[in-house]
């Protein structure tokens, strides 16, 4: 074991370039978020009920085992997630890294960073813009599989009847979100 401090040692790493995620975590109204990034972008933002473990072990099989915990590279994400749970952030200014998508999930989820802040979409709305607009159940998977919840704000899409559907991280983690948004009171 080195001697050197833990943020000693991720610097190094991080300079020697063995640093290809880097996590933090962040207590938030929803819930703590364990959030990771790469020299892209952000990766992944995710509910960690269960402890940050099982969301590390799934970037270091998906993008990299060379995943430490370096807040310091996160501060602008957490920052605007701050901003935005404050109500004073409208919209996210980060990179982001989509390696965890793919095909038409990938383009439901671009359609769906698009929908504004303080506004809803529905299942096939939201499927017509990614190209297939008879997929709405599709385009529900691909919400479901969202590894950028919040930032690609899926919490914005609606049953077309106005429902609620569903969220990878609950319902009522969804009413938070579309109540600090305006949508829904508190």
């Amino acid at each position: 074991m080195s001697d050197l401090p833990l943020p000693d040692i991720t610097l190094a790493a991080d300079r020697a370039g063995l640093l290809d995620v880097a996590y933090a975590r962040l207590d938030s109204p929803v819930g703590p978020l364990v959030l990771a990034a790469t020299r892209r972008g952000l990766v992944r933002v995710a509910y960690a009920d269960e402890g940050e473990e099982p969301v590390l072990e799934s970037l270091a099989a998906a993008v990299s085992p060379r995943v430490l915990a370096a807040p310091a590279r996160l501060d602008d994400v957490r920052r605007e997630l701050e901003e935005f749970f404050a109500g004073h952030r409208r919209e996210f200014d980060v990179a982001l890294d989509w390696r965890l998508t793919s095909g038409f999930a990938r383009r439901v989820l671009r359609a769906t960073s698009r929908i504004p802040f303080g506004s809803v979409s529905s299942y096939k709305l939201v499927a017509s813009e990614a190209g297939s607009p008879r997929a709405f159940r599709a385009a529900g998977t691909a919400l479901g599989g969202n590894p950028l919840p919040i930032v690609v704000p899926c919490h914005r899409v609606l049953h077309s009847g106005g429902g609620l559907g569903g969220y990878t991280g609950g319902l009522e983690r969804k009413r938070t979100l579309l109540a600090i948004e305006g949508v829904l009171e508190r």
